[in-house]
């Protein structure tokens, strides 16, 4: 016996809910055959799901494996579903996961573009830290992702643009005045940045290798916002994506913004999707993505 669809389909809804009987309500079944439905898959694969106990069900380390495999399962029936009952690409809905860095200065004119040129087409963005939109395409929870490429190598990938680095330093700090900041510039110096989470923090620790300067633990950042305070105190120099940098951070009073001229102190931005995704709309936003980033005086990659 193969696990159907159904049965996924509890599954994945008593992961969600953490409860059988939840899981039941939601799914307009009862209990006991919901859970028979369960035990019926962990009895033929020879595994446990879940965890059950007074409190709820707790999902296994094979079940997690179970539920992201199932979602993605889902998630296709559903792309298929969709693409054979509508004209419109992505089945009328893109799933669109963004760089928090990105998505706020580059999607609104180009959203309003795309709009125009598909307007039954319903775009829903999702702004989250590279792990997790590399989580994202994966399971299927987004049909297409704007991120940088080197973390998504079994995506489809079409770049967008290069984008330039800033620094960022309070305003008695020794830098202030310079034009632009070099390597030996950032000598001894501790730089701010993203957790480990994020592509720029291993950009920063390569550039931190490359100019003798050293990044702490201590100073990790959760937002750019929160980098750019800490600069403004002087825990370090914060280093910044260039549409941040010059959209927001050039307005922020308590810190000067410098470019940052050094090799590699730029990260790459594509637009990526599965590889069994239909392509057309994909270049078609990526070509609308460009434009926009041409608009915004970044260096933009020819498709």
């Amino acid at each position: 016996m193969r696990p159907t669809l159904r049965q996924l389909e509890y599954i994945v809804a008593v992961h969600q809910l953490g409860s059988f009987g939840l899981a039941a309500e939601v799914k307009h079944v009862s209990q006991p055959s919901l859970s028979n439905q369960v035990a019926a898959v962990e009895a033929e694969l020879g595994v446990r799901l879940f965890e059950r106990g007074r409190g709820g069900s707790l999902t296994t380390a094979k079940g997690l494996e179970f539920v992201t495999r199932a979602r993605r399962i889902l998630s296709e029936v559903e792309a298929l579903r969709a693409a054979m009952l509508s004209d419109v690409p992505f089945g009328g809905r893109l799933r669109l996961g963004v760089l928090p860095s990105i998505g706020p200065y580059l999607l609104p004119q180009a959203m309003k573009a795309l709009h125009e040129e598909e307007p039954e087409l319903r775009v829903i963005v999702r702004e989250e830290n590279t792990l997790s939109l590399d989580e994202g395409i994966r399971n299927g929870r987004f049909d297409a992702i704007i991120s940088t490429p080197e973390d998504h190598p079994n995506a489809f990938q079409h770049p967008l643009f290069i984008e330039p680095l800033w620094v960022a330093v309070a305003q008695d700090h020794p830098l202030v005045g310079a034009s632009e900041v070099e390597a030996a510039h950032l000598a001894g110096q501790r730089l701010l940045t993203l957790d480990s989470g994020h592509r720029l923090a291993r950009i920063v620790y390569a550039i931190a290798g490359a100019s003798g300067a050293m990044v702490s633990d201590d100073y990790e950042g959760t937002s750019l916002d929160s980098i750019v305070l800490m600069a403004a105190t002087g825990a370090g120099i914060g280093i910044l994506p260039d549409l941040f940098a010059r959209k927001q951070g050039v307005h922020r009073s308590e810190v000067r913004l410098m470019p940052l001229a050094m090799p590699d102190a730029d990260r790459t931005i594509s637009l990526l999707l599965p590889v069994n995704r239909p392509k057309g709309l994909a270049r078609s936003l990526a070509g609308i993505l460009r434009r926009s980033a041409e608009d915004l005086e970044l260096q933009v990659i020819d498709g």
